[in-house]
């Protein structure tokens, strides 16, 4: 007997056939979804906020990477057998000089500050942070006011010193660039065991010993984490190398881009990248290598040395570095802010600066705060790999010049969002993708203290995800989120390149009439500007110091 199918009895066993093989299917991606996130999965919406805000924050960089790759063969080996070279020594040569600088400089004092009975301790710890709130182009302007060809010891004598040199420059960085390492090394200093020196005295071992046996091996860490971040400062700095006219690799980018030769600055941003990379590799392999714990149970507080007949002469170095990295700038500024002054400075045009200036700062700093928290939460409720590649992709624009994220910035806004280009949110963009972590680091410490139990029971009582962020850890970590957003506002009211390459026409910062003033050897005229950016600075910064 011929038995023939009926196509609709067969279509009616494949549907669900075909569900039950969807629902296996999305079965599995839930199972691999919770898997990625150990465990303990995000809203989807919020972790695509993480991603998306990463991904913009990579985006500019990206872009620069990819068309350096674009540029043709001839352009890479024209530029490695004239520009390349002679940018890397100068480059590195700096670097190298003003960390090693910077070392010896802020352990010293850190040494003679927190663990020496060094008289005024704690007047020189606040002293010896300043000039970190001194932009450094400014302490440049000021020392070229004092050594310059025409300055102020020119005129009295003949200067044998050129402040235009490595000399000069290497100066100047170190002025300002060594308290990252006075900081931190201080941190550790005050954090160092008693025991284990009293331990080392009973075994007979002299302070000297004590020193290089005891406390050094503590203390390579902090070094470690000083010189790092010391130079990757100087890879980035741009005020300063280009105000006393030292070509480095920042200086020849901006150059670039001034004579409209993009392809030349993509590439040598393309090398600057990669020595950044370089740095920050070797800061992963010195933290795997270098790890000291301190047992809680033994722990005494550190106790300080006598100086005895040392006591004048670490006065005086203490003195001498303090003079030279904050009272004798602000005094000169002070002193050519009086016939700037006089020339009428401070007309009208002076005040559109500075409202330019506290705009685009402000509106960076708002964006900071409000981008930040999406990506703060995710690593710190659901710590997994995505969560971490995420904060690694919102920080990565952090250790790059100025100057690199403006030229990504211009790539991307020309070519796909023209309408925003050549308009000053650009350079509040600009701000957000390079200080964003900055308010990031607040937002973390802050929700590092409320427990996650808080959340649970916020969920517990029927709020949803977004609730509890906005209804329940908002209010709790605004102090910590606002605290962040105003240590934005300082740095984006001191950054130059970016601010110099993304302004519109007509649209002038204080730090680029600094720049401009001082370009032309103006300095009546640069030095109300320059200090205008240092009240700017402190009064925001004190007022986070007072809320966090």
């Amino acid at each position: 007997m011929l038995i023939v199918p009926n196509p609709h009895i067969e279509a009616q066993h494949a549907e669900p056939k075909a569900s039950a093989d969807q629902c296996t299917i999305f079965q599995t991606i839930g199972r691999q979804w919770i898997r990625l996130w150990n465990g303990n999965p995000p809203d989807p919406a919020l972790a695509a906020l993480g991603l998306i805000i990463g991904l913009m924050m990579t985006l500019p960089i990206g872009y620069v990477i990819l068309r350096s790759f674009s540029a043709s063969p001839d352009r890479w080996l024209r530029l490695w057998d004239t520009r390349i070279p002679y940018l890397l020594w100068n480059t590195l040569s700096m670097t190298a000089a003003t960390t090693l600088f910077s070392v010896v400089i802020g352990v010293s004092l850190a040494w003679l500050v927190y663990r020496c009975d060094t008289p005024g301790r704690g007047v020189w710890r606040w002293l010896l942070a300043l000039p970190l709130m001194l932009p450094p182009y400014v302490g440049a302007v000021a020392y070229i006011m004092i050594l310059g060809p025409s300055g102020w010891l020119s005129n009295i004598t003949e200067m044998p010193f050129n402040i235009y040199s490595f000399g000069g420059v290497l100066f100047v960085l170190t002025m300002f660039k060594f308290p990252y390492v006075f900081l931190i090394a201080g941190a550790a200093l005050k954090r160092m065991n008693q025991s284990f020196e009293d331990t080392a005295r009973s075994l007979g071992l002299s302070t000297w010993e004590i020193f290089w046996k005891v406390n050094f091996p503590f203390l390579r860490p902090a070094i470690g984490a000083g010189a790092i971040l010391t130079a990757l400062c100087v890879l980035s700095e741009f005020g300063v190398v280009a105000i006393m006219r030292y070509n480095t690799f920042t200086a020849a980018i901006f150059y670039q881009m001034e004579s409209y030769d993009r392809v030349s600055a993509t590439i040598l941003s393309f090398i600057l990248i990669a020595l950044t990379l370089v740095v920050l590799w070797i800061e992963a392999i010195t933290k795997r290598r270098q790890k000291f714990y301190q047992t809680d149970n033994t722990y005494r507080s550190p106790s300080l040395l006598k100086l005895g007949r040392w006591k004048p002469v670490a006065l005086l170095w203490v003195s001498i570095i303090v003079f030279f990295s904050i009272l004798l700038p602000v005094i000169v500024l002070i002193y050519w802010s009086g016939y700037g002054l006089a020339e009428g400075a401070l007309d009208s045009q002076f005040w559109t600066y500075t409202l330019n200036s506290i705009k685009v700062a402000s509106l960076a700093a708002i964006l900071c705060m409000i981008l930040a928290l999406p990506v703060i939460y995710l690593k710190s409720r659901y710590p997994s790999g995505p969560s971490a590649l995420i904060g690694k992709l919102t920080s990565s624009g952090y250790a790059l010049p100025g100057v690199i994220v403006a030229l990504g910035i211009i790539f991307t806004f020309n070519t796909y969002i023209p309408w925003l280009y050549n308009t000053f949110y650009l350079i509040s963009i600009a701000y957000v993708v390079r200080f964003l972590p900055q308010a990031m680091q607040y937002g973390e410490a802050s929700l590092s203290q409320v427990s996650p139990r808080i959340d649970e029971a916020a969920r517990s009582l029927g709020y949803k995800p977004w609730n509890v962020l906005s209804k329940v850890i908002v209010p709790l970590i605004s102090p910590g989120l606002l605290a962040g957003g105003g240590l934005v506002f300082v740095s984006a009211i001191k950054e130059l390149p970016a601010t110099l390459i993304l302004r519109p026409p007509g649209f002038d910062t204080l730090a680029v009439r600094v720049w401009v003033e001082a370009s032309d050897a103006v300095y009546h005229m640069a030095a109300p500007a320059a200090l205008m950016v240092v009240l700017v600075s402190i009064l925001p910064l004190k007022w986070m110091l007072s809320k966090y």
